[in-house]
């Protein structure tokens, strides 16, 4: 039996389709993404990673499975698949655990 779920994975080879309602713009988003991904002061393999941490940060499951399969063709190995995912965990934990900083400013300022 086929689990199913809200997002589609044969949705993310439409992601193209998206400059049918908006020609200009969508053309300019894939421009400006094509030219963020080129090799330059980071390497093809490093973006792909940082797209990678980033996708599970935003828990973008289309970006998910378009970032591992391009970390992979790009030579990551699983490990640095698994530790790009770490640090983003970290980062995003991180910055929850920083806001509790102003609760504890709030919770102050209201015992007073």
């Amino acid at each position: 039996m086929e689990k199913s779920t809200y997002y589609n994975p044969a949705d993310l080879a439409k992601f193209g389709n998206i400059t049918e309602w908006q020609a200009e713009m969508g053309n300019k988003f894939f421009g400006y993404y094509a030219e963020v991904f080129k090799e330059g002061a980071l390497t093809e393999r490093e973006k792909a990673l940082i797209a990678l941490a980033v996708a599970h940060a935003v828990q973008c499951p289309y970006c998910i499975d378009a970032y591992t399969t391009d970390s992979l063709q790009k030579g990551a190995d699983e490990a640095q698949m698994m530790e790009a995912v770490h640090v983003a965990a970290a980062i995003k934990g991180g910055a929850v655990l920083v806001h509790g900083v102003q609760m504890m400013n709030k919770a102050k300022e209201l015992s007073m």
